[in-house]
C-alpha cells in the first residue's frame, strides 16, 4: 500500500483475505494527514495490526478500505474518534490509537474522544489526564462519591489520578488542604532501630508520594504548602484521633492496612471532605495470618451509599505494554496455584 500524500509508504499483508464490503473516508483539508497516519506510518501500521481482516490504501486525503463490514464500522468509528481528538488540540499516538480501538470493538459506552480528552490539572507544561475507560471511570467515580476506593494492580495510575484530583480540588478551592498517607508496614516494629529522625525512618515508606506530588505541584512551592499545612504527608499511624475536615484524603498502599486501621482511617472523616483510598489486593504485605483491611472493607461497606469501589484491571495499565502483560500472566499463574491447592485440599481431605 502507498500513502501518496505525504511520501511516506506502508505495506500491508492481511492475514487472511480481505473480501467483503468497501469503503472511502474523506480526511478534511484542514487536518495534515501525517497527523492522522503517524511519523513513518506508525499510526497506520498499528491500526492494520489491530484490524487485520481490513486492507487500507491512502491516497492523498482519502482512506479506502476493503474488508468485513463490522470491522469497516469500527475504521469508520475510529477515524471519526481520532479527528474530534486531533481536532482538540491533542497529539496522538500508538497508546491512543491501540486503546481507542479496544474501546470501540468492546462497544463502551464512552466515546474514546470523551475518554483521551478529559483534563484532569495542567501542570508545568503538561496536562494529566486518564488513558483508559477505566481510569476516566474512576476519575469519575471521585467527582461522584464521598469516599472511594481505587483498587487494582500496579501501573494503573490509581494514586497518580487520585493526586491530580485533588491537586485540582484544592486549585479551586474546593478543599482546603490535601493529606497524603500509607501504611508503613515493612517498618513494623522495628522504626526504633532505623538510624536518624522519625522523619528520616519514614521517608522511604512516603517517598511514592512526594515523587508524585512534585509532578503536580511547584517543587519551589511544596516546603511552603507543607509548613503551613495545606499539603501534609504522613504515615497511617498519625491520622489516629484527628477530624479530616475540608480535607481531600488519600490512603496509599491500603491492602498493607488492618481492618482496625482501615476502620480508624474512614472513621477520620469530616464535613467538606473527600476520601480515595488504594490499594492492590494481591500485593499484602502484612505478616502472615493478618488480615488486609482493604480485603474485608469492600464485603463490609459494599452496601453503603456514597462509597464506591472502582475496579481498575491489566487492562489499565499505562506503563510500558509489557507491565500489563506480565500483571495478567501472574493473575493466570495465580488461578492455576489457586486451583492446583484446592485440588489437593480435596484429595486429601478423609
Amino acid at each position: 500500500m502507498t500513502d501518496d500524500s505525504q511520501g511516506a509508504s506502508a505495506t500491508h499483508v492481511p492475514s487472511t483475505p480481505a473480501g467483503g464490503d468497501r469503503r472511502t473516508f474523506t480526511i478534511p483539508p484542514e487536518v495534515q494527514m501525517v497527523t492522522l497516519l503517524g511519523p513513518r506510518d506508525e499510526l497506520l501500521r498499528t491500526m492494520e495490526r489491530a484490524l487485520p481482516r481490513v486492507q487500507l490504501h491512502v491516497r492523498g486525503n482519502e482512506f479506502s478500505a476493503e474488508g468485513p463490514a463490522a470491522d469497516l464500522a469500527i475504521l469508520d468509528d475510529l477515524i471519526a474518534e481520532l479527528l474530534t481528538i486531533i481536532q482538540a488540540g491533542h497529539p496522538l499516538n500508538r497508546d491512543a490509537v491501540e486503546r481507542s480501538i479496544g474501546m470501540l470493538q468492546a462497544s463502551t459506552r464512552e466515546r474514546p474522544a470523551d475518554v483521551l480528552t478529559t483534563n484532569i490539572i495542567s501542570s508545568r507544561g503538561r496536562t494529566i489526564r486518564p488513558k483508559t475507560l477505566g481510569q476516566k471511570q474512576y476519575i469519575d467515580s471521585i467527582d461522584g462519591h464521598t469516599i472511594v476506593f481505587g483498587i487494582g494492580p500496579a501501573g494503573t495510575g490509581k494514586t497518580y489520578l487520585a493526586m491530580a484530583k485533588a491537586v485540582a480540588a484544592l486549585q479551586a478551592k474546593q478543599v482546603n488542604r490535601i493529606i497524603l498517607t500509607r501504611p508503613a508496614v515493612e517498618a513494623g516494629e522495628r522504626l526504633g532501630f532505623l538510624p536518624g529522625s522519625l522523619n528520616d525512618k519514614i521517608d522511604p515508606y512516603l517517598r511514592p508520594l512526594y515523587d508524585a506530588l512534585h509532578d503536580m505541584v511547584d517543587p519551589d512551592s511544596i516546603p511552603r504548602l507543607m509548613a503551613s499545612g495545606t499539603v501534609e504527608v504522613a504515615p497511617l499511624a498519625f491520622m489516629r484521633g484527628r477530624s479530616l475536615n475540608d480535607s481531600f484524603v488519600i490512603l496509599d498502599e491500603a491492602q498493607n492496612t488492618s481492618p482496625e486501621q482501615m476502620k480508624m482511617f474512614l472513621t477520620r472523616l469530616g464535613f467538606g471532605s473527600k476520601m480515595v483510598v488504594t490499594g492492590d489486593t494481591t500485593q499484602v504485605d502484612l505478616p502472615t495470618g493478618t488480615t488486609s483491611g482493604l480485603r474485608i472493607v469492600q464485603d463490609i461497606l459494599g452496601d453503603v451509599e456514597d462509597v464506591h469501589f472502582a475496579r481498575l484491571s491489566a487492562q489499565d495499565v499505562v506503563r510500558h505494554r509489557l507491565v500489563s502483560d506480565i500483571v495478567e500472566a501472574y493473575g493466570r499463574w495465580d488461578a492455576r496455584a489457586t486451583g492446583r491447592a484446592a485440588g489437593t485440599s480435596i484429595s486429601d481431605a478423609p
